[in-house]
């Protein structure tokens, strides 16, 4: 039975994209050409008359290379000022390309206080509901900018899958740089064996996870990345990790051809989103 054949029909989809899938390597600064497709291919999902959330990273990178600096602060503070000034930036230019579609975005900031909390998580879900009914495609980030260490997710990869598994979503999609899962990491090991699915998602997967990114820009490795798929298979959605080199790749995943790794919804029938978020986190 072909896993991917009814990808075609899911409806509510959530898609995370990395800091390195969204910015040049060389420089640090946003890849234009890049943000365009991958506002083209979700504008088209939208058209098609699914439900698109979209979970992006980069507001301290654009803000970073904005103000001039070096490289990522270290310092806290320094970073919460990068957050301030990159995720303005990058939502002005999120919200004119997509205009140029003819569609609608809106921007929601989180911290792990917005999803612990009963009463913010129930007013955060109600927000997503209203967004999606009137036709808006919500923008997902941590809120960098006031978030210290006891309200940070830590990383986007787990912000996607608590986002999906809130909603209800039926696919989360993590694009980053990398094709998916291998039996060990294929930049040190040209004998890594690629994982086409994963059906069940034991300890020894999620051993494999490294915690580290191969990029300089991001903050989630391959363990953050199992984490999300526990978190969002125990939810009943399924999720695809691949390469976002080619933000084409959206749709060619929505069409159920065989790109990354899907690891496959086995929803729990004592499914408590809190507990789980407590434990990842």
């Amino acid at each position: 039975m072909d896993l991917r054949a009814s990808f075609h029909e899911k409806n509510r989809i959530v898609i995370k994209i990395g800091s390195s899938s969204l910015t040049h390597p060389e420089t640090g600064a946003l890849n234009l050409t890049k943000l365009e497709i991958l506002v083209r291919e979700l504008s088209d999902l939208h058209n098609m008359g699914k439900e698109v959330i979209l979970v992006s990273s980069g507001a301290i990178a654009v803000g970073t290379k904005t103000l001039g600096l070096p490289g990522k602060p270290a310092d806290i503070s320094k970073r919460q000022a990068c957050a301030s000034v990159g995720q303005a930036r990058l939502m002005m230019i999120y919200q004119k390309l997509f205009s140029e579609y003819n569609q609608v975005c809106g921007q929601i900031l989180m911290t792990k206080n917005t999803i612990l909390n009963d009463l913010n998580r129930y007013n955060a879900l109600n927000t997503f509901r209203e967004l999606l009914k009137i036709g808006v495609i919500p923008i997902v980030n941590e809120n960098d900018t006031i978030s210290t260490y006891e309200m940070q997710f830590g990383d986007n990869d787990s912000l996607s899958a608590i986002v999906a598994a809130l909603v209800g979503a039926d696919l989360l999609v993590l694009l980053s740089d990398i094709d998916g899962l291998y039996t060990d990491d294929p930049n040190t090991n040209p004998d890594a064996q690629f994982i086409d699915v994963v059906e069940t998602l034991d300890s020894r997967l999620l051993e494999m996870g490294k915690s580290t990114s191969s990029s300089g820009v991001g903050t989630g490795g391959m363990a953050s990345k199992l984490n999300a798929a526990k978190l969002a298979s125990a939810a009943g959605c399924d999720m695809v990790i691949a390469n976002g080199e080619d933000f084409h790749i959206i749709h060619k995943i929505m069409q159920g051809r065989n790109y990354g790794t899907l690891f496959q919804a086995h929803k729990k029938e004592e499914f408590y989103l809190i507990d789980m978020i407590e434990k990842l986190l």
